[in-house]
């Protein structure tokens, strides 16, 4: 059974940092993408980074650009979201997602999904 754990939310002040991450357990898969998602309160989820979702390199929404980066440990089978500069409008849930695909890129029917961890930043 595939299970993620994220971890690594809290509550910082604006200008902080914090560091998310998202470690799986039962994960075989040797090709998947990993995303970083955030739900804040009255709004819809949004793509915050991913690695690997189109091509090689990172995607970071316009918002979070030169303040968030993204990484993985494939040794580790863990994500991470390095968060720097915090603003309180980054308050929300974040999610980690990972996607496996095959040989010729094409997405399986099931995406693995963390618990969310709660970061508030309090202006």
């Amino acid at each position: 059974e595939v299970q993620l754990q994220a971890s690594g939310g809290g509550l910082m002040q604006t200008g902080g940092s914090l560091r998310l991450s998202c470690a799986t357990s039962g994960f075989t898969f040797d090709r998947y993408a990993i995303a970083w998602f955030r739900q804040a309160p009255g709004k819809e989820r949004e793509g915050v980074s991913c690695i690997r979702c189109s091509d090689s390199s990172i995607y970071y929404v316009d918002s979070v650009k030169g303040r968030f980066t993204m990484s993985s440990d494939n040794a580790k089978n863990t994500a991470y979201l390095q968060m720097n500069s915090l603003k309180p409008e980054d308050t929300a849930v974040y999610y980690c997602k990972w996607s496996p695909y095959d040989r010729n890129g094409s997405k399986f029917p099931t995406s693995y999904w963390g618990q969310g961890t709660q970061v508030t930043v309090s202006s």
